[in-house]
Order: structure tokens, then sequence, then C-alpha cells
């Protein structure tokens, strides 16, 4: 799953980026608002999080509504130092999915994001499942058929990406704009690669199972429960 930070403050913009990366996502992060909002444009971002106080011709909530004004959905938590009701009501008027005071602890950071990250109807609490496939946000646990599966750190983002995904084909492109963030130099086969990383985990040790990865010639892949 790809994040956006905009956030002015270098030394917490990295900080967040660095502790979400270590949890698996890809992040990009600008400094100022008219960035801000160029890069927020792009729909291909799965979440923003977004400084309230910014340097440039609008403040985070007037860029949080612009966005909202441009049919961008993209959830938003809004960091501030302003901490009053009027604050918070004008910060989630703007369009801001969540709103959080500074200092925060980043716990608690990452646990919003990941509330704002699940699909309702796909999830029970932390958990998101694809026939008997299911994938724990919470604590980066897989199992399928009650059998624990070992990802690595980008193989479960690939995986959580597919999954908030079902029965959607997902192209070479989606792929690499949600998973992997801009400085990242990946390849088509990089794609190809990873795909065979999962079907190796996932389908070749349940031989009994209906495969739940299928190649859409041309076009891309998809994660289905289909009959076998």
């Amino acid at each position: 799953m790809r994040i956006l930070v905009i956030e002015d403050e270098l030394k917490i913009a990295q900080a967040i980026k660095k502790g979400l990366e270590l949890k698996g996502f890809a992040v990009d992060a600008v400094y100022d608002a008219d960035s801000g909002l160029s890069y927020g444009s792009d729909p291909d971002y799965d979440l923003i999080v977004l400084d309230r106080m910014l340097p440039g011709s609008i403040d985070g909530a007037e860029l949080c509504q612009k966005l909202r004004q441009n049919n961008i959905n993209t959830p938003v938590i809004m960091l501030t130092a302003k901490g009053t009701i009027g604050d918070k009501v004008e910060g989630l008027n703007s369009g801001a999915d969540d709103y959080l005071v500074k200092p925060f602890s980043f716990d608690e950071l990452n646990a919003r994001v990941r509330a704002l990250l699940r699909r309702p109807h796909l999830t029970v609490g932390t958990k998101v499942k694809v026939g008997n496939l299911e994938l724990d946000t919470n604590n980066y646990t897989v199992n399928r058929a009650g059998q624990e599966i070992k990802l690595s750190s980008k193989e479960f983002s690939l995986l959580e990406y597919f999954m908030h995904h079902p029965g959607q084909v997902i192209t070479k492109d989606m792929i690499i704009n949600h998973v992997w963030d801009q400085d990242a130099d990946i390849l088509p086969n990089t794609i190809e690669v990873y795909i065979g990383y999962l079907r190796n985990k996932i389908d070749r040790p349940f031989p009994k199972e209906a495969p739940l990865i299928h190649t859409m010639r041309g076009f891309g892949y998809k994660l289905e429960e289909a009959k076998k």
C-alpha cells in the first residue's frame, strides 16, 4: 500500500516515512502545500498523512478541500499542533477522515493508518479474507486453511494490496504505483518475480485447494477464490 506524507518539518516527515516503511508501506514525502496538492491528486495513493500548517499558497485544510472538490477520495489523516474542538471540527469538515494532534506516538499513527486502509465489507476486525486465505493487518500474519505462511515485508504488502481488491484485474503498473514508492526503480519482470514468490507460498503448498492468484494474459493478475 502506498502512502503520501505532506509535512513541512523535515525531521517529522522523515521519521513518519521511515516508520511506515518499516511497517511495509511504500511512502513518498513532500514538504509544502503546493507539492502536496500536486502529488495528492494522484489517485494511486492509498492514504495521505497531511500536516495542517504548511508553507505554500494554501494550508492543509484548504489542500484537503481542494482534493475533495477534485473528486480525490483518498483517505486523509490530518496532523496538527492545534488540538481544540473547533480545530478538529474544521479539519474534519475540510474532508479529512481522521485527526491526530502533535505530539503523537508512532504506534497510534500506525493504528489509525491501518484502520483507514481497511475495507469494512472485506474485514473482520484487523483481518482481511479471500476464501480460506486470511491476512491480519495488525499482527502482520498470513495463513491459509489454518496454516501460517511466512512472507517478506514486500510480499506482505503485495498480497495486502491484492486482498483489498479481490476479483479485480490488477496491472503491473498498478502494482508498481501502490506497492513501491516513486524512487524505486522497478521493472515489469520484477513484478513477475514477486508474483512467483506469492504463488510459491499461498498456492503451490496447497495442492488440494483451488489456486487464488490468476494470470490474466495481456492484462495483469487477479486474486480470486475460484472453483478448481
